[in-house]
């Protein structure tokens, strides 16, 4: 199979790497010294500097910056093969709709949490009311600076909150208020708070706090499930009627996210089922960001 990959940065040398390991021959889009050189070290079949200068292909993943996903998804979509793209799908709410209604069944997004396999064991407890009727979801993530320059940190961070929204409860809640800190224009802390069909979820997302954390709890009726960090493989169960909190750990070993995101990728472009967010997801979730954002500008 190959899969082309359009950007090869911090974070496209990882999903290189990631295509290699999956069986794929991956020809890469590179443009600048330091994405050239990646490419070149992690086996790229092949490098060029422009889109329309690939060789055909079986599959793309775009991982290029934000601002850019809109433009290289609309140089892609005449291929007329499938695509998956770094979230957020775009930062432009007009362009993420255009591209939703455009390739509805083969433009899908990255997003990687919907495959911890944490997250997967929180949405058993909620689907299967293991500690009864879900209630509410908190997730945080927090630390310090964020290593994109085109967007500011909440269009980077939040996306993940939402998308674990999703994953855990099987849709996206609507706005309801969010505050947050502005710094040069910029949204570097978000707090906000959403409703489901009859649940709630509070976020809090920031690249100004000093302490870093991940942190994704789900309260429901007879207790708390809680994936503390990113690395976690276990997922602790807190169950109400107690003096003092009583951990049952439940262990969920598996692939790294952002591996087995990948792995349903290829296995759709091979005929399997799609993967996970789709175009319209990932259109949703920039409606909802953009309007978070509002908020808290507008205060």
């Amino acid at each position: 199979m190959v899969v082309g990959l359009v950007g090869c940065g911090r974070w496209g040398r990882h999903i290189l790497r990631d295509l290699l390991s999956l069986g794929c021959e991956v020809p890469v889009v590179a443009r600048s010294p330091e994405s050239i050189a990646r490419a070149k070290e992690g086996g790229a079949a092949q490098i060029v500097d422009r889109v329309a200068a690939l060789p055909v292909l079986d599959a793309a993943v775009v991982a290029t910056t934000t601002s850019t996903h809109a433009g290289v998804v609309e140089e892609l979509l005449p291929l007329r093969v499938p695509i998956f793209c770094e979230k957020p799908l775009t930062n432009d709410q007009r362009a993420a709709e255009h591209l939703a209604s455009a390739a509805p069944d083969r433009l899908f997004v990255m997003d990687k949490w919907r495959y911890h396999p944490g997250v997967g064991e929180l949405a058993s407890i909620a689907r299967e009311r293991l500690l009864g009727v879900v209630q509410g979801l908190t997730t945080t993530r927090l630390g310090w600076g964020i290593a994109h320059d085109d967007v500011d940190p909440a269009w980077i961070l939040a996306p993940h909150d939402l998308s674990i929204a999703l994953e855990i409860m099987g849709e996206l809640p609507r706005p309801r208020s969010a505050v947050g800190q502005v710094v040069d224009g910029e949204v570097v802390r978000l707090s906000a708070q959403l409703d489901g069909a009859g649940w709630w979820h509070a976020f809090e997302v920031s690249a100004r706090s000093p302490v870093r954390e991940r942190r994704v709890e789900l309260h429901c009726a007879d207790g708390v499930a809680v994936l503390a960090g990113a690395w976690d493989e276990h997922v602790s169960v807190f169950r109400s009627g107690t003096s003092e909190p009583e951990e049952q750990r439940i262990e969920t070993p598996g692939e790294l996210p952002l591996l087995a995101q990948l792995r349903a990728f290829v296995e759709h472009v091979l005929g399997g089922p799609s993967p996970r967010s789709s175009a319209a997801d990932g259109a949703r979730i920039v409606s909802i960001l953009a309007e978070l954002r509002h908020l808290v500008v507008a205060t």
